[in-house]
């Protein structure tokens, strides 16, 4: 049996956290003995034996003005998490998403043990704004776990670390297999049939109370001209209350759900989707779920706006490398615009058609050998192999 291997391991989010999982199980498999865990994560990571260093949760923040206003506690948790580490003495360190958290953590890790090897997982947008963080990730990341395609050659035009494509876990994820081959067997519907329709306001407060309103209002002018329609709302158990009282000011009362099922079964049943720019787009297009996308920004983030030199925010047309998904933000994120793209989107149109066609690019540039654990895993072992005293 192997000796004992000990990770070190910081995912900041319920996204994060599931990869980890998905690493380390394969990390155990492959390397064939022990692993012990020391870091911080959710879930996931604690099936896989992880006592996290604090309730991650509280890391789950989004834009800048909440990243400043619960500073001085993200500041104790980086101290204490790169202090437990250090003390731990790890063979590798795997920081996962995260970046405002993880890479702060790293910094102060590497400090300590320069001998250390850190790997990123999820390459940072570095090819969306702020470039330079690209070199900056040379002084305290030895190697990028990519899980979108294009990510290895951005970073190398950037000068970044060495990156690697492992795949994206959602290509690999049994429930949207599932509804994927469900939808696969059943047609559009025509203009007259009722249509069902998914409204995603997002699973942050500040998405949520800005966007599930517009939302309401494009469900409301829907059906004013369209008659009948279904609305679902699949939202996550600790928005549950926020959601629930703002769809009661609702026009239309959307049919609410918060377990992992029900989402997937609404994915299952839908016709288009309404949805808060971010991975549920992704989620949507791997499920062949047409969807329209909008996001309104907090106000630091739109005063920086400028700084941001992606043509894009939906992954799948970074992905397909053309516009596939609609998408308005800010001051353009209007009922009307959303509604009649649902109309479009749910019923059997070229708009619809051609989204499809996209949706079937998408997936084919996220395909990998073996599956995104597995890889990453892999990627993993072979580092720690090349830092074995006497590897050439």
């Amino acid at each position: 049996m192997s000796r004992a291997l000990k990770v070190g391991v910081v995912a900041g989010e319920v996204s994060g956290d599931l990869l980890g999982g998905d690493l380390i199980a394969a990390l155990k498999a492959a390397h064939g003995g022990p692993v012990e865990l020391i870091g911080v994560g959710g879930d996931a990571l604690a099936a896989q034996g992880l006592a996290s260093l604090f309730d991650f949760s509280e890391l789950s923040i989004m834009g800048l003005t909440q990243v400043l206003a619960r500073l001085p506690n993200l500041v104790r948790r980086i101290k204490q998490t790169a202090a437990a580490i250090v003390a731990a003495r790890p063979d590798v360190l795997v920081i996962i998403d995260s970046p405002d958290f993880t890479h702060r953590v790293a910094k102060k890790v590497r400090a300590a043990l320069p001998d250390l090897p850190i790997i990123d997982y999820v390459c940072p947008s570095v090819w969306a704004w702020k470039e330079y963080r690209a070199t900056a990730m040379l002084a305290y990341v030895d190697h990028v776990l990519a899980v979108l395609p294009f990510e290895p050659e951005a970073m190398k035009r950037l000068g970044g670390p060495e990156t690697t494509f492992v795949g994206h876990r959602l290509t690999d994820d049994p429930s949207l297999l599932k509804v994927r081959g469900i939808r696969a067997e059943r047609p559009a519907k025509v203009k007259h049939q009722e249509k069902t329709i998914l409204l995603l306001p997002g699973s942050r407060s500040a998405e949520i109370k800005a966007l599930l309103p517009v939302f309401g209002e494009a469900a409301r002018e829907f059906v004013a001209r369209n008659d009948k329609a279904r609305f679902l709302l699949p939202t996550v158990p600790r928005q549950e209350k926020l959601v629930r009282e703002l769809a009661a000011a609702l026009p239309v009362k959307p049919e609410i759900t918060v377990d992992a099922e029900s989402k997937w079964a609404a994915f299952a049943e839908a016709d288009a989707a309404i949805a808060a720019s971010g991975t549920v787009i992704l989620e949507l297009a791997l499920s062949n779920v047409p969807v329209v996308s909008a996001y309104k920004a907090d106000w630091l983030i739109t005063l920086m706006s400028k700084r941001i030199k992606i043509w894009s925010g939906a992954l799948p047309n970074l992905i397909a490398d053309y516009p596939v998904v609609p998408e308005y933000i800010n001051e353009v994120v209007r009922p009307g615009s959303l509604c009649r793209w649902a109309e479009r989107l749910s019923s059997n149109t070229t708009q619809r058609y051609a989204m499809m066609e996209g949706f079937d690019l998408t997936w084919q540039r996220l395909q990998v050998p073996v599956p995104p654990g597995e890889a990453a895993a892999g990627v993993v072992l072979e580092i720690l192999d090349k830092k074995k005293p006497g590897h050439l």
